[in-house]
């Protein structure tokens, strides 16, 4: 059931986190470009970070216990804004991206994340719900 339905699914999903989502976050990628000596060849040099600003995210504290995370926020990213990022980082699909992030940046913080779960509507993802702990 995608197709129109799909893509009309997918615009109002990103007019709704327009509308409700003024944050932005910040995913981790570790780059892929190896230099061509022989120590980028053995893998001695360090191809740096990719940082993907994803933007109109909205974010949910949730409740933490006494013990484990001292900081847990969902952030409900667009699908079109992830899907957008996939072509020049070389993925095939959003779950590879989000195997590939090491962690997500908010405001002047650094998280890990926990879960991914996408949510799909007329067979389509439209957000992505990115559980995060500090």
């Amino acid at each position: 059931m995608g197709g129109i339905c799909g893509a009309g699914m997918r615009r109002a999903a990103d007019a709704l986190l327009r509308a409700m989502g003024g944050d932005s976050v910040s995913l981790m990628v570790p780059a892929t470009a190896m230099a061509n000596d022989a120590g980028g060849q053995l893998g001695l040099v360090d191809p740096g970070m990719i940082e993907l600003l994803i933007s109109h995210v909205v974010t949910r504290e949730l409740t933490t216990g006494s013990v484990g995370p001292r900081r847990r926020v969902e952030f409900t990213l667009p699908a079109s804004m992830i899907e957008n990022q996939l072509a020049a980082l070389g993925m095939g699909s959003g779950d590879d991206l989000f195997k590939a992030v090491i962690g997500l940046t908010y405001g002047n913080e650094l998280f890990h994340i926990e879960n991914v779960a996408p949510q799909s509507f007329g067979g389509t993802v439209c957000f992505y719900l990115v559980t995060a702990v500090e």
